[in-house]
């Protein structure tokens, strides 16, 4: 017989298995819950990360186009920069191409009977006398708009939209009996006659362009400067 003092309530086996149970699939829920909040707050980090080094990118790539606009480029200054030609191989009656800031600038050596030409049609020029004043510079108003009677310096682009004018520089041929020498424009069908004014009738409201330019010797022309303008 068992005394009072060492009497204890019965162990029920099965009882004490499914407490066992409760508290592993509480420790196991508690260490899901851990690498759950553990996973989320890795993936945040991750992310943040990765903003910031995205972020950091897009300013560099802003602040360099940004540098390099406030600083021009060599060849940016270039572009702007007078240009030097060497007119002596321009034999009389045919012109050569240069460029000057991007544009293409005619020089044509315009023959005797060329420039005597120039005369006998004003009637039929929406400008013959260069009154449009932002087309030349002042010391190239005048019939040939040049600053040497054989020599004109033209920018060649049309007036109109912006295209760039064939040269036609003789009488006749393809442009019919009456064409005494100029530009036809193959857009739109602009005409301009050897000193590059515009005739009536054409698309182009205005006479082309006539640079900045002077001359440093007999065969040398420099383009973008006006004469009275140092170098």
């Amino acid at each position: 017989m068992l005394s009072n003092g060492a009497a204890s309530n019965p162990v029920n086996p099965f009882e004490q298995e499914e407490n066992m149970s409760d508290i592993q699939n509480d420790n196991q829920q508690a260490e899901s819950q851990s690498c759950g909040c553990s996973q989320v707050d890795q993936e945040k980090r991750n992310f943040l990360i990765a903003t910031s080094a995205v972020g950091a990118l897009g300013c560099a790539a802003v602040a360099v186009p940004f540098v390099k606009s406030m600083t021009p480029s060599e060849r940016a200054k270039a572009a702007g920069a007078p240009v030097e030609v060497d007119i002596s191989k321009i034999e009389p009656g045919t012109m050569m191409t240069a460029e000057w800031r991007g544009k293409p600038v005619w020089i044509i050596n315009r023959t005797e009977e060329m420039t005597a030409e120039l005369a006998q049609h004003d009637g039929q020029l929406s400008d013959p006398a260069s009154d449009v004043t932002s087309q030349q510079p002042a010391y190239c108003k005048n019939e040939g708009r040049s600053i040497k009677p054989n020599l004109a310096v033209i920018v060649g682009i049309c007036t109109h939209l912006g295209c760039s004018p064939s040269g036609k520089l003789q009488k006749g041929g393809d442009m019919g009996d009456g064409w005494t020498g100029g530009f036809f424009c193959p857009c739109h069908g602009s005409k301009f006659d050897l000193a590059g004014r515009v005739f009536k009738g054409s698309p182009a409201p205005i006479n082309l362009v006539v640079p900045p330019h002077k001359y440093l010797s007999e065969n040398l022309l420099l383009i973008g400067v006006d004469t009275e303008e140092k170098a």
